[in-house]
């Protein structure tokens, strides 16, 4: 079926489906949130990406922590997470960032908590002691907790990646994003290899772990792409696989191509799951760590 094209900034592009649009009605708990947020210097990839499903995390007081600032030194073209040169820009990390995630999560009871970072290449460790400090510090004030960690490719430095997974988590994450192809304009400062290496070496350094990784779809990659980038992170021992719609959060970011029906989502997630995957959550409103607690949930009642 072709999409419904209309114009946007003067170009024809496809029209927003309805199963890829979410409701707004949890404002209490959104401003809620963001305050206590504020509070402490604190940030989220929800708001810094633009995520569609805020309202509805935010309502049941999830979020995914986004720590070394709100300040990104890549310049991927999918995502509106602010970029900052550090010559240009105070970037110092906060040094009471790590309690203060520590403190927000306690705060909000979390049973299952969720780190990421923006990129930080300035850094010569790439911001892996400040995150696995993060991780050590979440682990003291929930001991009982769930942590997964959605990290950068540190550049490939697998001493960094090393020094996250010293530290504990339960779960580790680490997105392609897309297919190989589309790097060049969707992620051009990351390379498809690099990323796969990183995911198999989560997986030989922390064998009791579960490795995971998510991309998306709509920018352009075919159906053979896709299945190729699935064989590819199973390869790689990856144990869980997400994959969502992509949605351009403003309009300096690259416009989608095309909108997936709900019915590709279900075929690459039986692919997936035919192919080795413990889990696959496939579907429109799909990101990495949306129901991330369900996720591992399942992923690990398959193991």
């Amino acid at each position: 079926m072709t999409p419904e094209l209309v114009q946007i900034d003067g170009a024809p592009r496809p029209r927003l489906p309805e199963w890829a649009r979410t409701g707004k009605s949890h404002w209490q708990s959104l401003n809620a949130l963001k305050r206590d947020l504020r509070r402490l210097s604190l940030h989220t990839v929800c708001e810094s990406a633009r995520c569609p499903n805020i309202h509805e995390c935010f309502h049941r007081g999830a979020a995914t922590f986004m720590i070394l600032g709100n300040r990104c030194t890549r310049g991927c073209g999918f995502c509106s997470v602010p970029k900052g040169n550090p010559r240009l820009h105070d970037m110092r990390l906060d040094p009471l960032e790590p309690a203060n995630v520590a403190r927000m999560a306690a705060e909000l009871n979390l049973r299952y908590v969720v780190i990421t970072s923006v990129n930080r290449d300035d850094l010569e460790d790439g911001g892996s002691h400040h995150f696995a400090e993060t991780v050590r510090e979440v682990r003291r004030a929930l001991p009982e907790a769930r942590i997964e960690v959605l990290t950068p490719d540190f550049l490939g430095d697998t001493v960094a990646v090393a020094r996250v997974l010293d530290a504990g988590p339960d779960v580790f994450n680490h997105n392609m994003e897309t297919v190989p192809r589309l790097y060049g304009r969707v992620r051009p400062q990351a390379d498809y290899r690099q990323s796969l290496a990183v995911l198999r070496f989560a997986r030989e350094y922390r064998a009791d772990i579960l490795t995971k990784s998510g991309f998306m779809v709509g920018l352009g990659e075919t159906d053979a792409e896709v299945r190729t980038l699935l064989a590819d992170l199973r390869g790689s021992a990856v144990d869980v696989a997400t994959i969502g719609q992509y949605l351009q959060p403003t309009r300096r970011n690259l416009p989608v191509a095309d909108y997936i029906r709900p019915e590709q989502f279900d075929a690459w997630r039986e692919f997936g799951e035919s192919i080795g995957f413990r889990h696959v959550f496939s579907g429109p409103l799909v990101r990495s760590s949306y129901m991330a607690d369900l996720v591992s949930e399942q992923a690990r009642g398959a193991r």
